[in-house]
């Protein structure tokens, strides 16, 4: 009983609110919690402590709740530790203490009612808890937005459940409990949720906890085509985001009404209709005039790069095959394996250095997943081995065309600008079969990355092949 609720304070994610609304839209809140942590995390406490301690966290949730209620009846999702005896004879996974403890999400209606919960699958630094047999497929009904879906913080990287939830089953309201650690240039909390987002189409609203100690910050409301964000690396305070954002569950809304709130890209694909290749507009052709020896290639080959241009840098724990900007616009490719990258560019000056990089490979840091990824990123200093490192900040402002080749269908853009600026593509899209592009200009905020983060989940373990769904609909 101890560690669980040892486990309830060290763990605890974001409170997620779903506030009732007048049909088409709903007031949805999230709340990043500053969470009261046991000062002495290694030290399990008794029974009556450890009540007194989740109360204090508690207290909290109460009184955000409070004031999100203001404002109309509310669902509300929360993140717990819970325990579920099991028995060793029937069940080989049962531990020796006869239980089970999850990472649970708790969905409570606006009658105060459990009608849904979710066991997290993809744990991350997680010694406390199991991961369910099974993977779950959750989802829950509300009765003024239609459906939703639920899962945590790390199972937003993989298929399942997050992309099955989107994809196969068609849900297009996520709720998201996070506990997420940062980490810079590619995977920082708000920037993939917004890439996952605006790629699949779905609203995400996604509350993480407050730990800016460790890394730990950024709660957002995605919807496809706007965002409210709360990012705060200094602060000591929690934070209440509020806002009211579109029902797109197709079913609640009509199919008449889903093509008109789809964006330009996502799921499903029979839903839109991606602009032709020879329509997209990438930059005013004023941008490169003919004698400047750079053309936009509609169909680039790479070629591979001068050793003494090319080099290998570190990011994010895999080994990066990287090429450095040059001049002020410019047209570079370079390709590990099956995925070329090729960039278009122009930038406002060249004091600070960017390199276009490549990794295609099985990432086995932190967790084991294979990645295909082209990045366009800023380096932190003049080194070659600075080109990966972490930085929220940068002053150049680039226009960009990046285009990559994958062998997944599975591809998340993405844009990070200074100050952890977040954008969307002006277009981005799959053209000519294996090719995916996007592009972006006029930007306000100096670029810190441009990224096409390719996740091929068949790879991830072949044994993944072979997947039993457990789908849990609650009405």
């Amino acid at each position: 009983m101890a560690l669980g609720l040892a486990g309830f304070v060290l763990c605890l994610s974001g409170l997620n609110l779903i506030l009732a609304a007048d049909h088409p839209s709903y007031v949805a809140a999230v709340y990043e919690h500053r969470v009261r942590l046991n000062p002495n995390t290694r030290v399990p406490l008794d029974r009556r402590p450890a009540l007194e301690h989740m109360k204090q966290n508690l207290r909290v949730f109460e009184e955000q709740t409070v004031l999100a209620a203001q404002q109309n009846r509310l669902f509300v999702v929360a993140n717990m530790p819970s325990r579920q005896s099991c028995d060793r004879t029937a069940d080989p996974r049962c531990l020796a203490d006869g239980q089970y403890q999850f990472n649970t999400n708790v969905v409570f209606s606006d009658q105060g009612v459990i009608v849904a919960r979710y066991h997290k699958q993809n744990l991350y630094f997680e010694a406390a808890f199991d991961a369910p047999p099974e993977c779950e497929y959750v989802t829950f009904t509300t009765p003024f937005a239609g459906l939703f879906g639920v899962f945590t913080c790390f199972d937003i990287l993989f298929r399942d459940p997050a992309l099955t939830l989107v994809k196969d089953m068609g849900v297009r309201q996520i709720v998201y409990p996070t506990a997420w650690m940062n980490q810079l240039p590619l995977l920082a909390g708000v920037q993939f949720q917004r890439s996952f987002s605006h790629a699949t189409g779905v609203t995400l609203l996604a509350a993480n906890i407050r730990a800016a100690q460790y890394g730990i910050t950024g709660s957002v409301i995605f919807t496809p085509w706007d965002s409210l964000i709360h990012h705060d690396m200094k602060g000591d305070l929690g934070k209440l985001l509020v806002r009211r954002v579109p029902v797109l569950d197709p079913a609640f809304i009509g199919d008449a009404a889903w093509p008109t709130l789809m964006p330009i890209s996502g799921y499903p694909k029979e839903k839109l209709r991606s602009e032709e290749p020879e329509k997209m507009h990438v930059w005013p052709t004023s941008s490169f005039e003919p004698d400047d020896g750079v053309k936009y290639q509609k169909d680039p080959e790479c070629a591979q790069e001068a050793t003494s241009t090319t080099f290998t840098s570190i990011m994010m724990y895999d080994n990066f095959t990287l090429v450095p900007l040059r001049g002020s616009k410019g047209n570079i490719s370079i390709f590990s394996g099956s995925v070329c990258c090729h960039l278009l560019f122009l930038r406002s000056d060249t004091h600070e250095i960017y390199a276009l990089g490549v990794f295609n490979g099985l990432h086995v840091v932190h967790g084991t997943y294979y990645l295909e990824v082209c990045a366009l990123v800023k380096c932190t200093g003049e080194h070659h081995s600075s080109c990966g490192e972490e930085t929220e900040h940068a002053r150049t402002l680039v226009d960009f065309r990046l285009t990559g080749t994958f062998t997944t269908r599975h591809v998340f853009p993405g844009i990070l600008g200074n100050g952890m600026t977040l954008g969307i593509p002006d277009h981005s899209g799959w053209e000519r079969g294996n090719r995916f592009y996007m592009s972006r200009t006029g930007m306000s905020a100096g670029l810190v990355t441009a990224v096409l983060y390719g996740r091929h989940y068949e790879k991830d373990n072949d044994s993944k092949f072979h997947r039993t769904l457990i789908i849990v609909h609650y009405k």
